[in-house]
């Protein structure tokens, strides 16, 4: 099978996924958008309103947030692959819990990242860069300002890969100060990307 096809395999077992309770609550599963020929992968927390409603990552009013920093940096969307830790809504746009995160990860994002073998992963959040820098070895992530503004080289998953974290593109919609800081984060990916003849 082709890696398309092995990727339209995982997002048919999203799809159809009830292995977490989360599954009761949603409208559409969202297994993730992109190229699986992507040297970059974001992978954000969990799907909100607009993505329930349409499947597809990133759509809504962060969705917009996070289209306009590629955009500056002239990383287009379409080359990127684009995932989030859990892949259905949680109610009421509550943070997944770890039981969730467990079994989500577990079934199809570390396949996932496995498929794609991304140089660099771009953690957008807390619980993204909680799992993803637990996987290469760090301990507990409490809190993401410390570990954004940094590139990590690490192991994961049988993989040599850039990890950058970032803020979650929502919380410039919650607390407008952010902006700056997620701006300086997409500069700082923009000089990795360069560096490594990505970009």
């Amino acid at each position: 099978m082709s890696k398309a096809e092995l990727m339209e395999k995982i997002a048919n077992d999203v799809r159809v996924c009830v292995k977490c309770p989360l599954w009761k609550g949603r409208r559409n599963a969202v297994p993730g958008e992109g190229s699986v020929d992507a040297s970059v992968m974001f992978v954000g927390e969990a799907p909100g309103y607009w993505e329930d409603m349409k499947g597809l990552p990133f759509v809504g009013a962060a969705g917009k947030v996070l289209d306009g920093l590629l955009q500056e940096i002239e990383l287009p969307r379409k080359s990127v692959y684009i995932t989030n830790v859990v892949k259905c809504r949680p109610p009421e746009n509550r943070e997944p819990r770890q039981l969730e995160i467990a079994t989500c990860t577990g079934l199809y994002l570390d396949n996932q990242v496995g498929l794609i073998k991304p140089r660099v992963l771009v953690t957008l959040g807390q619980h993204s860069t909680s799992y993803i820098l637990s996987k290469a070895g760090f301990e507990k992530v409490e809190s993401i300002t410390g570990f954004r503004g940094k590139v990590y080289d690490v192991r994961l998953l049988d993989l040599s890969v850039a990890v950058v974290p970032m803020y979650h593109p929502a919380s410039v919609l919650h607390n407008p100060r952010y902006r700056d800081e997620l701006e300086k984060d997409f500069r700082l990916l923009k000089s990795e990307l360069k560096r490594r003849h990505i970009l």
